[in-house]
């Protein structure tokens, strides 16, 4: 049975997220294909800045659909991530029921406690019946929400479906995509994996790097593009406080063609290494090397991995 979202090959997913700028392997097109013929949620890992987030926004883009996202945090509660009641036109209504004259216990649970009060958030609005196309979900960052969050997702992530008390129970009618991420700042419970498909992105290799800046940044020189993927996988190899991910390389890109760059100098390094690393001390043991001497070890590392 054709999915509603997709039905092409694996080849055809890698092929439309390409078509969005999102460089994905196979490994990774494999996983999502099979989210999305299995109607089983994505639970994607790894580093932060590897493309986590970014595959969901491509994977909208690329099915035509809606993107739905919700950002996890700590202390996130159902009124901010499910559905809350407009209390303020509640009040409201209820004045006029009273005026009216017409106020009785069981018109007021009726009148108050219906759909038309209830404000929607990002995990209701995904699964809400009367949607026509079914939406990518993104439940982005699920290690900074609470464990006891992780728990209420069990039943949405396994039917579908959210009970709401006054209400009864709402199913989708078509199930959403669902991609949850996690930087794993903390160990995510078995139960919520277990209803997942799951996949590890690593840090791109330096072929990948490359394939990505030239698609998202497609004005930088292709010496630009090369050293800077090179220089980028050379810092991950050291012991830096925080390692930068893809999303800094193209910042870093995009901001030395900027500066009117077509090629990497001792001095655009050293300006624009706060644009590459998010840490004072990373900065402050970099500042100052030899660009050229870093430019060899990466070439040298690259030449290896060829």
């Amino acid at each position: 049975m054709a999915h509603p979202l997709f039905s092409g090959s694996i080849a055809d997913l890698q092929q439309q997220l390409a078509a969005q700028h999102y460089v994905a392997d196979r490994g990774l097109a494999v996983s999502l294909f099979l989210a999305i013929r299995l109607r089983r949620p994505l639970f994607l890992e790894g580093e932060a800045g590897v493309g986590k987030t970014a595959l969901a926004g491509a994977t909208a883009a690329a099915l035509g659909t809606d993107l739905i996202r919700l950002q996890c945090y700590e202390g996130l509660d159902i009124s901010h991530a499910v559905y809350e009641w407009d209390y303020a036109r509640q009040l409201l209504e209820l004045r006029i029921l009273e005026a009216a004259h017409t106020l009785d216990r069981s018109t007021a649970r009726r009148e108050l406690y219906s759909e038309s009060f209830l404000i929607k958030r990002p995990l209701l609005q995904a699964i809400d019946p009367s949607r026509t196309r079914p939406a990518v979900l993104l439940i982005d960052e699920i290690d900074r929400a609470d464990e006891e969050f992780e728990g209420y997702l069990l039943e949405l992530l396994a039917e579908f479906q959210i009970t709401i008390p006054e209400l009864g129970t709402v199913r989708a009618a078509e199930p959403p995509l669902v991609i949850l991420t996690s930087n794993r700042t903390r160990e995510v419970h078995d139960g919520l994996k277990r209803r997942c498909l799951y996949q590890w992105i690593e840090y791109p290799a330096f072929d990948k790097e490359l394939a990505i800046v030239r698609a998202r940044v497609p004005h930088a020189s292709a010496r630009l593009a090369e050293q800077a993927a090179a220089i980028v996988g050379e810092l991950r190899s050291m012991e830096l406080y925080k390692a930068p991910g893809v999303s800094e390389t193209l910042d870093w890109v995009a901001a030395l063609t900027a500066l009117g760059k077509d090629a990497l100098d001792a001095e655009a390094f050293d300006q624009t290494l706060g644009v590459l690393l998010k840490s004072k001390e990373d900065i402050e043991s970099l500042r100052g090397q030899d660009v050229a001497a870093v430019l060899e070890r990466a070439g040298a590392r690259t030449a290896r991995q060829d």
